[in-house]
């Protein structure tokens, strides 16, 4: 089992930046994508960005493209997320997880999942 540890979370007031980090404890062949989730309370865990461990394909999510940026270090097994020009509704979990399918974009496609880390955006 695939073990993925979040960090990188905290509070920061709006038009900030945070760098979030997912360390996969081993990568495998079973996990082809990585993604990064995040849920608000009240609200359904959403999808804001994917990367596979192979090639360069990445996509994100309408709501935080131009201003997330996924990226990953194979030799680290560790994939980041880049948050530029927060908004206070970026505020939630941030979890990252892992799936097998290449173009994985949705909660269902993932099935290994971190803790989650807080982020949290001060207006």
């Amino acid at each position: 089992q695939v073990q993925l540890v979040e960090s990188g979370g905290g509070l920061v007031q709006a038009g900030g930046s945070l760098t979030l980090s997912c360390a996969a404890s081993r990568r495998t062949f079973s996990n082809i994508a990585m993604g990064w989730f995040r849920q608000a309370p009240g609200k359904e865990r959403e999808f804001v960005a994917a990367i596979v461990w192979s090639g360069t394909r990445t996509v994100e999510a309408d709501s935080v493209k131009g201003r997330f940026t996924i990226s990953k270090d194979n030799a680290k097994n560790t994939v980041y997320l880049q948050m530029n020009s927060l908004k206070p509704e970026d505020t939630a979990v941030y979890y990252c997880a892992g799936s097998r399918k290449y173009s994985a974009g949705t909660t269902s496609d993932f099935g290994s999942w971190g803790q989650g880390t807080q982020v949290t955006v001060s207006s």
